[in-house]
């Protein structure tokens, strides 16, 4: 079988501070260069972070805090990880730990009761010192949540399957409590501190209303929707039976605005765990969608739209979408499937011989299959200070196949778009992701909002579930 010639897609550059029009492919080393995006459009003098901890550890997180106000060498990824110069000098802010009277200390003698499920003594515990921090949200910026390892037996319950950081992110997010969990293992004991403080300072950094970097190489006028879906727990029944529909709506340059959930009352079809929407449902869906999108832009429509799922789109959920977007608004329904059977191996001419490279393909690389396929390698070859590297190390990496069923043109806008916004995710250190951020974040919303038990039909800012 022959395939049409393939084409490379130059790595996405990503936009720092705002004002300089500063730009870089490592976002790190753009934050380490430039400074943040929003460090002059929205300075953040100090980011104030509240604590709950175990009882005699609040020492712990003022050494945490100490650390990230100073220099730190990598130990680990060193063709990647850049030197941490302090959260000051990276970010021009200042991270201040609240006094420990103002936090709240759990008591660490009586966590654990003798014929009490060890999840169910400790989320009560903790949720309840939640609620009382969220009195106070005006107090400060970010609420921490120290783990430590000998509480590890409430973590999770394999029976109910109950998940301490799922609950803990439903149970602020309701609250619009921005939180951050610290786990012993990987926050306070974790052998490469520049790679714990680079994470942690983008993630307290956006909590508390920062922009880190955004994309700089998206049509403006375009817009994208990650749509995702997750079955609830009935709270009267104890039974998972709402199906609550995702919406995840971002601007052309990758930044998330907000999102929308709500619970389905037509749920069409449904394959193992994953819904298909009846077009009444999909209708009312995109609708909100795009009512959230130009909210945000004062009344003003993307001239194009973007979906992105994971699953394929029926006739119905087709149908229901070209009902509630206008005939002026260019429609783009595009399924992702992550796991696929292609490999692709990079020859080169040594000698006069082909022979395979000793790194894969470019990141970047695609070509079309089908009609209305086509396969595009997020995971591959980057270029960094004129060297090779590969994020994941070892492995053939396989692509992701992207196929459209509604919308029409060229392939290289769409494979541009995505792979601009598999670098969008705030939540981690990484160059880049495997999925776009509208899926990256779509599958961080299913998981948490399944322990969200009373799901208010509003609008959600992402950071709360970060």
């Amino acid at each position: 079988m022959e395939f049409p010639a393939y084409q490379v897609i130059p790595e996405p550059k990503l936009s720092f501070e705002a004002l300089s029009n500063t730009q870089d492919i490592h976002p790190l080393r753009g934050l380490k260069s430039f400074n943040p995006y929003s460090s002059k459009l929205n300075p953040i003098g100090k980011i104030r972070v509240a604590a709950i901890y175990p009882e005699g550890s609040y020492n712990i997180l003022e050494n945490l805090v100490r650390e990230l106000h100073s220099v730190h060498t990598p130990k680990e990824r060193t063709a990647y990880l850049e030197e941490f110069t302090g959260v000051e000098a990276i970010f021009k802010t200042k991270v201040e730990l609240i006094p420990e009277n103002l936090s709240i200390s759990l008591r660490t003698d009586n966590m654990f009761k003798d014929g009490v499920e060890p999840y169910i003594s400790l989320s009560e515990a903790i949720s309840a010192a939640i609620r009382e921090m969220a009195k106070r949200i005006l107090e400060y910026d970010v609420l921490v949540i120290y783990l430590p390892e000998y509480w590890s037996a409430g973590f999770d319950d394999l029976n109910t399957g109950f998940d301490l950081h799922d609950f803990i992110k439903a149970t602020t997010a309701m609250q619009n409590v921005a939180s951050q969990i610290l786990r012993e293992s990987s926050a306070i004991k974790y052998k490469c501190r520049c790679s714990v403080m680079w994470r942690l300072s983008i993630a307290l950094y956006v909590k508390a209303g920062g922009i880190p970097w955004k994309l700089s190489s998206i049509d403006q006028n375009s817009a994208f929707i990650g749509l995702s879906y997750a079955t609830r727990l009935n709270p009267n029944t104890n039974q998972f039976d709402f199906t609550t529909c995702c919406s995840q709506v971002f601007d052309a340059d990758g930044t998330g605005l907000e999102f929308v959930a709500y619970d389905a009352a037509e749920i069409e079809t449904r394959v193992g765990e994953n819904p298909f929407l009846s077009r009444a449902e999909m209708r009312k869906l995109m609708s909100r969608s795009l009512e959230l999108y130009q909210r945000k832009h004062a009344g003003r429509r993307p001239e194009r739209l973007i979906v992105h799922k994971t699953t394929h789109f029926t006739k119905s959920e087709i149908d229901g979408a070209f009902d509630a977007i206008p005939g002026n608004i260019n429609l783009e329904l595009l399924q992702i499937v992550q796991d696929t059977n292609w490999r692709g191996i990079h020859y080169i001419d040594k000698s006069g011989t082909k022979c395979a490279d000793n790194f894969p393909l470019n990141r970047g690389t695609y070509f079309q299959i089908g009609p209305q396929e086509v396969l595009l390698w997020t995971q591959g070859n980057v270029v960094l200070n004129n060297k090779n590297f590969f994020k994941e190390g070892k492995n053939i990496p396989s692509p992701i196949l992207i196929r459209r069923f509604a919308g029409d043109g060229g392939w290289n806008r769409n494979c541009q778009a995505i792979l601009g916004l598999t670098k969008m995710n705030w939540n981690h250190d990484a160059l880049y992701d495997r999925l776009p951020v509208t899926l990256g974040y779509a599958q961080s919303l299913a998981t948490t909002i399944k322990r969200m038990n009373k799901l208010i039909n509003k609008p959600y800012e992402f950071r709360y579930f970060m």
